[in-house]
């Protein structure tokens, strides 16, 4: 996102904002009932969460997901409020109450595909993609997460251990219930829908961290700003083998402009030593501004 469209979405009114919040919330979680009901239940892909959970009691007794997905969100929710000390969004209810009744309003619709394969590449790219949305909305859809949270507070675990133990029973689960072949394509799903997250909150391509070493820095410098018009911090450096200063300029820079600033530092100075890694996200003027709020 541009600095131009953060002004002009930042000068919107507040109730604007979280209206379009709301909407997001409301849209993403549309998609993820969508996804469930045309790749994911019909190939039995248990791709984790309480989803992944009603698809398998599902395939054991016919209960119908959105029932089942009501049955552990609500009660998680409120479970959540008690023992997690913390308040939770109104936008966290929303989400976590709107996506069972839309697996459960669009439980006749015709699955696209009964390909296992298709089912868990689709399904997982469409969740991630739902998912991502939601979370840019500054929501949740509850579930599993929760657990996994109460978790990290009562153990020295770490969230992101929590979730692998959390997901993972229920993909192994769905191995005894279903078959390996279902829980290795669950395990598709699973990867696939957290890569699809990251590209809908950060985007396709990233940002260019550079860093600059040379003995002409200040030339270096100089070229930056006149000719691709980019900011460049200095930072104090000492060399190891020299124990003299040096300089190191860091310059963050768009994808397209990185071959440009490689031309300019080589021209200047060809002995320069210059590291170029991915950013995965920046936030300040000339790229994203995103105001982080609490509703």
């Amino acid at each position: 996102m541009t600095s131009s469209i953060y002004r002009k979405i930042t000068s919107l009114d507040p109730k604007v904002i979280l209206f379009l919040e709301y909407l997001e919330i409301l849209i993403g979680a549309t998609i993820v009932g969508l996804v469930f009901n045309l790749f994911l239940l019909p190939n039995k892909i248990a791709a984790g969460g309480v989803s992944g959970i009603s698809t398998i009691l599902f395939g054991l007794f016919h209960w119908n997901p959105s029932y089942v997905q009501w049955a552990f969100n609500i009660p998680l929710f409120f479970l959540g409020i008690i023992l997690l000390g913390k308040e939770f969004s109104i936008k966290t209810l929303v989400g976590t109450a709107f996506l069972p009744l839309v697996i459960y309003l669009t439980e006749d619709i015709q699955p696209i595909t009964y390909n296992h394969l298709l089912g868990a590449l689709f399904g997982g790219i469409g969740l991630g993609f739902g998912l991502g949305i939601v979370f840019r909305g500054k929501g949740s859809t509850g579930g599993t997460a929760l657990i996994g949270q109460i978790i990290h507070k009562y153990t020295r675990l770490s969230l992101g251990i929590c979730m692998v133990m959390i997901d993972g029973s229920i993909v192994v689960l769905s191995a005894f219930v279903f078959s390996l072949e279902q829980a290795l394509y669950a395990i598709i799903s699973i990867y696939l829908s957290g890569k699809m997250i990251d590209v809908v909150q950060v985007g396709l391509s990233y940002n260019k961290l550079a860093l600059i070493i040379s003995e002409k820095e200040e030339e270096i410098r100089q070229v930056i700003f006149a000719e691709i018009d980019r900011g460049v911090t200095k930072i104090a450096g000492i060399g190891g083998y020299t124990n003299t200063a040096r300089p190191i300029l860091m310059c963050v820079l768009d994808q397209s402009e990185l071959t440009k600033l490689k031309q300019l530092v080589n021209r200047v100075d060809p002995a320069a030593f210059v590291i170029i890694s991915n950013s995965v996200e920046v936030l300040g003027e000339g790229f994203n501004q995103e105001e982080i709020k609490t509703h």
